[in-house]
């Protein structure tokens, strides 16, 4: 006889992903960052905490443009940086060496399976990009940030 779950499959993925990103994830592309290894895989995205006022960063993928970038906030609103910029919109992203600083906006109405396909570095991977965003997701949203940097034209 089966019990019911009190949490759900999408809670217990999150609650998984949340303690290897906390855990292994996150510092390793910290330490690799404060050494000088830049990853393609990964930049660095810096909200103000929504509670406590201070500076966090953690390790996001994200395609940028001219005018900004897309993330794809994997676990939604669940996932504190999401819930950072929903408190604060005003965030920091690095792009390459380069810092930039933007207005972050969630994009409930944006497809993300089509969205995580643009993160592809080449179109033959769009496919094999899209489908490890979907096995890691539980709940996805996406997020824009529009640079407030662009110096005037």
């Amino acid at each position: 006889m089966k019990t019911s779950d009190p949490y759900g499959r999408a809670y217990r993925k999150f609650r998984i992903e949340r303690l290897i990103g906390r855990y292994v994830a996150n510092p390793t592309v910290h330490g690799l960052n404060r050494i000088g290894i830049g990853t393609t895989l990964a930049t660095e995205l810096e909200t103000i905490g929504r509670k406590t006022g201070r500076l966090r960063r953690v390790p996001v993928a994200a395609a940028f443009d001219a005018t900004g970038a897309w993330l794809i906030s994997q676990h939604g609103t669940r996932s504190g940086w999401t819930a950072n910029i929903t408190a604060d919109p005003q965030v920091r992203i690095r792009e390459g060496e380069r810092w930039r600083t933007g207005t972050a906006q969630l994009e409930p109405d944006d497809d993300v399976d089509a969205r995580a396909r643009t993160f592809a570095s080449h179109p033959a991977f769009a496919t094999l990009t899209a489908a490890t965003f979907r096995a890691l997701q539980s709940a996805p949203i996406s997020v824009r940030i529009t640079f407030t940097d662009i110096p005037p034209q």
